[in-house]
């Protein structure tokens, strides 16, 4: 029996997730500046009220509410609507603020859970967790802590991350994060003959299956689109993508007219 589901709202990426994110687990959105972090989780929190009946939280470390509401405005999400209508509440806080709250009995966080109903949270983004300690064991242990209390009130989370590298790999210490989130969704930038793409990947599904190929996705005006997957290319998520070895050979030795 196909284990429950909580869907993002993006056909495409539900359906490369088998579905959506599993119950309860910390899902982690890492990219650019530009990707589309924040409006795959805005995207994610706005199907579960529109659609699924679960209201949601945004914990944002770094931009206002007022933000929030106009980029969703953007993609026709009047969050304010929700907010008035204890469906979503929109919070500005700090890391520590945040880690001190999920350590207390009828915290903040907590008391704002039970007020809503809330079953998922937007956190954006874990790239402000960085300042807790340079350390990073002690660095992994509060992210951890942090994400294991997000569980225990039993909400569903996307955190977005920042990547400082606009084309290429993951660094080290985005691999430490991705071991300790139970999903990790990796979007890059893709230079493929001189035009820029955008590439999404699932690179793991704690305690599921999921699909492994690297799609194409857009951000269009209903929101982020994942698309087909890209075809005879390979190389895609370092940023230089080159030809497989077919497609090459096609290219260099068949005529237009003959493929």
């Amino acid at each position: 029996m196909e284990s429950l589901r909580i869907p993002t709202g993006i056909a495409g990426l539900d359906e490369m997730l088998h579905g959506g994110f599993l119950p309860q687990t910390a899902n982690l959105v890492e990219g650019a500046t530009g990707t589309g972090k924040t409006t795959l989780g805005m995207q994610f929190i706005q199907h579960g009220i529109a659609a699924c009946a679960e209201p949601g939280i945004i914990l944002s470390f770094e931009t206002f509410p007022q933000h929030y509401y106009r980029d969703a405005s953007a993609f026709g999400w009047d969050f304010q609507a929700y907010e008035a209508q204890d469906r979503l509440r929109v919070i500005m806080s700090s890391p520590e603020v945040t880690r001190a709250d999920l350590q207390q009995i009828n915290g903040r966080l907590e008391a704002v859970v039970n007020q809503i109903g809330a079953r998922r949270v937007l956190v954006d983004s874990l790239s402000h967790f960085d300042r807790l300690s340079a350390d990073p064991v002690e660095l992994r242990r509060i992210t951890y802590e942090f994400i294991n209390g997000l569980k225990r009130l039993g909400l569903t989370a996307v955190l977005t991350r920042e990547n400082a590298a606009l084309l290429g790999e993951t660094p080290d210490n985005e691999e430490e994060l991705a071991f300790v989130a139970d999903s990790v969704v990796m979007l890059r930038y893709v230079e493929i003959q001189c035009t820029v793409h955008r590439a999404l990947l699932v690179l793991k599904l704690r305690g599921s299956d999921h699909h492994k190929d690297i799609r194409q996705y857009a951000i269009t005006g209903q929101g982020l689109e994942v698309r087909t997957r890209f075809e005879g290319t390979q190389g895609l998520m370092s940023g230089t993508p080159t030809m497989t070895q077919a497609e090459a050979f096609v290219a260099a030795f068949l005529s237009p007219d003959a493929r």
